[in-house]
């Protein structure tokens, strides 16, 4: 245990378990399928490979998280426990909370692309979408390092790459990391982004009459508030 507060309320005994740096991010993770080691550090972007390789084995001590090999492979994989699921309305309480509370304290620097097009890649609905591959392309004008991010999807495989995959474009989104941000999360619609200015889409009427369709918004668009989801759970 890293940390200990010597007090035996459970509050104080969870947040010695899950108050570390990372941790409930990890679990955030988990819970929304990833187990490979690389598909950990894809979702958390900064962390370090030792950092991550600490907090997993903290989890696993805390029977948070199964370890166990990869059937036919190298490596491991890990696998959330029935404990670490039953925080999943307690994360979705969390989300919503800092859906409402925390917006006021957002900047710029806190839109990180690459999550970004990781929740979008998890979003597409191949199912709702027509036959064939779709290709959209992404262009962001505040983010010139890598400004165009592709999204392919060919059946029921979804990805991202920031190389020209050589096909042809489907949709086309011209807009700034946190307007897209802002019509993913509900903060906003493309339309009204559109409309604003802040988002340029070009592409088929069948794609882009309602792209929420084909591409869902963020879980905690359509969720009640913390207080409801929790007095549901």
């Amino acid at each position: 245990m890293s940390h200990s507060y010597g007090q035996w309320c459970p509050i104080a005994k969870s947040t010695e378990i899950l108050g570390e740096k990372w941790t409930l991010l990890i679990i955030r993770e988990l819970l929304m399928g990833s187990t490979r080691f690389s598909e950990l550090q894809r979702g958390l972007g900064a962390i370090s490979p030792t950092l991550l390789t600490r907090r997993l084995a903290t989890l696993e001590q805390y029977d948070l998280v199964y370890k166990r090999r990869i059937q036919g492979g190298r490596g491991h994989e890990y696998i959330p426990t029935s404990s670490c699921k039953q925080l999943q309305p307690i994360l979705l309480a969390l989300g919503s909370w800092g859906m409402e509370w925390s917006k006021a304290f957002m900047s710029d620097a806190d839109y990180d692309v690459e999550l970004l097009m990781l929740y979008l890649q998890r979003s597409v609905v191949t199912e709702n979408l027509p036959g064939g591959k779709t290709v959209v392309l992404f262009q962001f004008t505040d983010f010139p390092e890598q400004p165009k991010w592709w999204i392919t999807a060919d059946g029921e495989n979804v990805d991202v790459c920031t190389t020209d995959p050589g096909l042809d474009v489907d949709v086309f989104v011209k807009t700034r990391v946190r307007a897209m941000a802002d019509a993913w999360l509900g903060r906003t619609s493309y339309k009204a982004a559109k409309a604003s200015g802040a988002m340029e889409i070009i592409g088929p009427v069948a794609l882009t009459r309602n792209i929420s369709h084909w591409l869902s918004d963020c879980i905690f668009a359509s969720l009640p508030n913390a207080e409801e989801i929790l007095a549901g759970s």
